[in-house]
């Protein structure tokens, strides 16, 4: 009988774009199917070339790995080409490493990292011949659970989700395997895998939820054990091509669109001795010749100046060059350009203003950036023989209005100016330009984003500005944040329409050529649903729960105390460097701290809340009766 990978190898790669997609890697690992307790599938709702370019796809699959009793794979989602020959053969999707079906494993897990996937995810499960719907699924479907940022709301996809794992899913994984294994031995009935899948901390499962019972975020203690060079190496380019060390989770900013800084609460890092000791062995036994070390603001690693010495050094013997993104200007500093020197030349600086003024970088809490410190970090990049920077932008924020735009304008020029005075004479200056989308959990879960015609026309109005003063412009598409922001703050009416947009053809909407607007337009029409009153709408601050109000992740009182503030342009101090504004989640002294005094290491959850009483200043926020409005935003 002719297997999965025969036919592949034979019929199929032989007459599509990018065979390499579906190759089984070097260091991949494989088990025998019939001599494991449990077989989990982990999928990634993209191409192969993003899917393994995540992190949490490959650390999940490692610790999974590790446990003889389990068998793991990936499935990714397969292009056009190998998509439509597949249906002509009629090969179900199957897993990347064996060619096993979908259907056939006991637990098929997605990553839930952008909302535009979620059509993806429909027709991955229609190509699998899994039951799209939960409610229609047998005794021996798989078991059909997601996790990752986008599951904070849940609720547009949980009539297609058995279950979600709110936050890290390091521990909470184990303990489904384990729960799921004993339920297969002991023959139990499918609503009681449910049942007793609902008691896991950080487990949310719709088909048996109360209704009122708050599910709170699972947050790993001990999520660093990670062997970052045993991962299966593509044959392929993927998108980011080298090893990328988680180095600290968490972000002391409380900047207010950022989802991330608020989910991934506390901070936590690993030591120096762990990521020089990672990073080294990642480089020596891949052969990669580029290294990333990964956090949402390296800047803050408390470690960083005495790991970055060695680690450069280290790496320019092995002729490694080092990548650091997320940096905060100011830690641009000569010392760091010249260590970061030492193992590459040339190439470009990565900076976040996020806004061109300082009024609105106050509303966003960005305040702590000045012009004078974005001018500093280009002209020591521009001395130390880098030959460019990018800045990221977004534009559609709460109360921005044009004159921010100039600004924004201003500030990329002077940039230009002072590049090519103390740099080279091509030194070039980008402006990347997203469009604000408001995010569950975050302050501005209650702002409404700014109408799809007035995002263009800000687009537009750069566009021609930035081309005036020579700095390249780059942007997002707009109906693609719109359609985000509407799922982002959506509820479980939009199952309808995306089961709709499924039917009418729609997948792989994250990729610009891709993306039909008018057949989702559609879909909303037939479905009888404005997009709008879940992307532009401003939801009252107090009066009307939130559809995502069930997951708790930080205080509300604080979410809403931070929102006004912004309305104020009113900046809040980072993290451990005041007084704890009572977010609900344990940070202060630190979490090292914390952590040993309640033995925490290695539980899985954050059970402490470290309260204070709000200073003067937030109780006179807190008096205010502000509400945001159009009137109040513009």
């Amino acid at each position: 009988m002719e297997t999965y990978r025969e036919a592949i190898l034979e019929r199929i790669l032989p007459r599509v774009m990018k065979p390499s997609r579906y190759l089984l890697e070097w260091n991949a690992i494989r088990k025998d199917p019939s001599r494991v307790r449990l077989k989990v599938a982990l999928a990634f709702p993209d191409t192969y070339e993003i899917g393994m370019s995540h992190i949490g796809l490959k650390l999940l699959h490692q610790i999974l790995s590790r446990k003889e009793e389990i068998l793991v794979e990936r499935a990714f989602a397969p292009w056009e080409d190998f998509r439509g020959l597949t249906l002509q053969e009629g090969i179900p999707l199957s897993s990347h490493e064996s060619g096993i079906p979908l259907k056939a494993f006991d637990i098929v897990g997605f990553t839930l990292q952008y909302e535009l996937s979620y059509t993806t995810i429909l027709d991955m499960l229609d190509l699998a011949g899994i039951p799209l719907k939960g409610e229609d699924r047998a005794e021996m479907d798989p078991l059909v659970i997601a996790g990752g940022p986008c599951a904070f709301n849940p609720e547009p996809l949980v009539g297609f989700i058995d279950l979600f794992v709110i936050g890290d899913a390091e521990e909470a994984i184990q303990e489904i395997a384990e729960t799921v294994m004993a339920w297969k031995e002991a023959s139990g009935k499918r609503h009681q895998l449910l049942e007793a899948l609902a008691k896991i901390e950080g487990c949310y499962v719709p088909a048996v939820w109360d209704g009122k019972t708050t599910i709170k975020k699972r947050t790993a203690m001990n999520w660093a054990d990670v062997d970052y060079a045993a991962f299966p190496m593509p044959y392929m380019e993927i998108i980011h091509d080298r090893p990328s060390i988680e180095v600290m989770r968490g972000c002391l900013r409380s900047c207010r669109f950022c989802q991330a800084g608020y989910i991934y609460r506390p901070l936590r890092e690993r030591s120096a001795e762990e990521i020089f000791r990672t990073a080294l062995d990642a480089v020596r036994k891949t052969g990669y010749e580029e290294l990333s070390l990964s956090s949402l603001s390296i800047s803050d690693l408390s470690c960083l100046s005495d790991l970055l010495p060695p680690l450069a050094a280290e790496l320019q013997r092995e002729k490694a060059s080092l990548s650091l993104p997320s940096m905060r200007v100011e830690g641009v500093t000569e010392g760091f350009v010249q260590e970061v020197g030492k193992t590459r030349k040339g190439g470009g600086l990565t900076i976040a203003p996020e806004a061109g003024s300082k009024r609105l970088r106050d509303v966003i809490n960005k305040g702590w950036i000045t012009d004078e410190q974005i001018f500093n970090a280009v002209k020591v990049a521009s001395r130390g023989g880098w030959d460019s920077v990018k800045m990221y932008f977004m534009i559609g924020q709460p109360t921005e209005a044009f004159a921010d735009l100039d600004a924004l304008v201003e500030l990329s020029a002077e940039a230009l100016r002072i590049g090519r005075r103390e740099g080279p004479r091509n030194f070039s200056v980008t402006a990347s330009a997203s469009c604000f989308v408001p995010k569950p959990h975050t302050p501005f879960q209650w702002v409404g984003q700014d109408p799809l015609d007035l995002l263009k026309e800000k687009q537009r109005y750069l566009k021609r500005k930035l081309r005036q003063v020579g700095v390249e412009f780059k942007w997002h598409q707009a109906e693609s944040s719109f359609l985000e922001a509407v799922f982002s703050r959506g509820d479980r009416k939009l199952g309808r329409v995306l089961f709709k947009a499924h039917t009418l053809g729609c997948r792989f909407d994250g990729w610009t050529e891709r993306l039909n607007f008018e057949l989702w337009l559609r879909a909303f029409k037939e479905e009888g649903i404005d997009p709008g009153d879940y992307a532009t709408r401003f939801f009252p601050l107090e009066e009307e729960p939130l559809p995502w109000e069930h997951i708790w992740v930080v205080d509300k009182k604080f979410l809403l105390r931070e929102c006004r503030r912004a309305l104020l342009a009113a900046l809040t101090h980072e993290c451990q460097t005041g007084p704890c504004r009572a977010c609900g989640q344990v940070c202060l002294p630190s979490w090292r701290e914390w952590a040993e005094k309640t033995g925490a290491f290695g539980q899985g959850f954050a059970v402490g809340c470290q309260m204070s009483g709000a200073g003067q200043e937030d109780r006179e926020v807190q008096a205010s009766t502000i509400n945001p409005s159009p009137s109040a935003i513009r």
